[in-house]
């Protein structure tokens, strides 16, 4: 499966992550993180497989994320409320989101990305 990279055009560490992609030569696909965010399912998979806490999913420093004060939720509630909340709105994930079927990252650290995919 090629890597499915979720992205948000404007926003500068995805187009850092996109380049380190291009650069590297890895084999993407690219999705608009706004227009087809991840299904709930596809979130649920994701976050399963990348060993991290499914608050990590989540763009704290968004506009959205704050609006709809999250900040104090998030610690209330469960697994398939926090789920079907990304799943609804791209712009409260952190993006970039990649994932290969197998592995996942989110956000863009250089380090992290040439361990999981260079």
């Amino acid at each position: 499966m090629a890597l499915a990279f979720y992205w948000y055009p404007k926003c500068g560490t995805c187009r850092k992550a996109k380049k380190w992609l291009e650069e590297n030569n890895v084999d993407f696909n690219e999705i608009h993180i706004v227009d087809n965010p991840p299904a709930k399912e596809q979130l649920k998979e994701m976050y399963q497989n990348s060993g991290l806490e499914l608050k990590k999913f989540f763009n704290t420093s968004g506009q959205k994320y704050r609006e709809l004060g999250l900040k104090d939720k998030i610690g209330t509630a469960s697994e398939d409320e926090l789920l079907e909340l990304l799943a609804s709105e791209g712009m409260l994930i952190k993006r970039p989101l990649a994932y290969d079927g197998k592995k996942t990252t989110v956000g863009f650290k250089e380090e992290e990305y040439e361990k999981n995919w260079a």
